[in-house]
């Protein structure tokens, strides 16, 4: 399997048809869902059906270059989780959403900050990348902290999607952080 990205720890990969399960395995964690669904799994067929197949196409619609990406350790090989890489879906190619959402067992490691960061430097050397986003719910202070080690600035609220209304602490809506190259280059 072809690496995209290797950091001192992890190996990121595009998925493939055949990595329906780890995704369904991923999305039935509560504690994982928890900011996304208020803890609800997602339902394996919509993964099957939905979520694979998008994620495919998009390896086809930017090159291989932007989408989603299996994350393994490195020594051993787990699944950890995945991390993006993208653009909005008809948005311009060099302001891309920059996320992760990775299993509990790899939670508290520097995995999340070291794949994003290692994400952020070919964003910005490699792919033409001017400016990377990410967002979360306010409430959620892990992925906070997170933006904040890798020297992104707090730029908006946002209100909370109807879909996420159920999710704990989602009157308080979301949060959006951007770094620009020039901000990157500069740190």
């Amino acid at each position: 399997m072809e690496t995209y990205l290797e950091t001192e720890r992890l190996a990121l990969r595009r998925f493939t048809a055949d990595d329906a399960d780890l995704l369904i395995e991923l999305d039935s964690d509560p504690a994982v869902m928890r900011y996304l669904t208020g803890g609800e799994p997602t339902e394996p067929q919509i993964v099957r059906d939905l979520y694979l197949p998008n994620i495919l196409a998009g390896y086809e619609r930017w090159g291989g270059d932007l989408g989603l990406f299996a994350a393994h350790e490195k020594d051993g090989g787990a699944f950890i989780g995945w991390f993006i890489l993208r653009p909005e879906r008809d948005g311009p190619l060099d302001e891309v959403e920059l996320g992760y959402r990775l299993r509990q067992a790899a939670w508290g490691r520097g995995y999340a900050t070291e794949g994003s960061r290692a994400l952020l430097g070919k964003a910005f050397t490699q792919l033409g990348v001017r400016l990377v986003w990410a967002e979360t719910m306010t409430v959620n202070h892990g992925s906070r902290n997170i933006m904040k080690k890798l020297d992104m600035t707090h730029t908006d609220t946002i209100p909370t999607p109807p879909d996420m209304e159920k999710v704990e602490g989602s009157e308080q809506g979301g949060v959006r952080y951007e770094i620009t190259k020039e901000q990157w280059e500069g740190r």
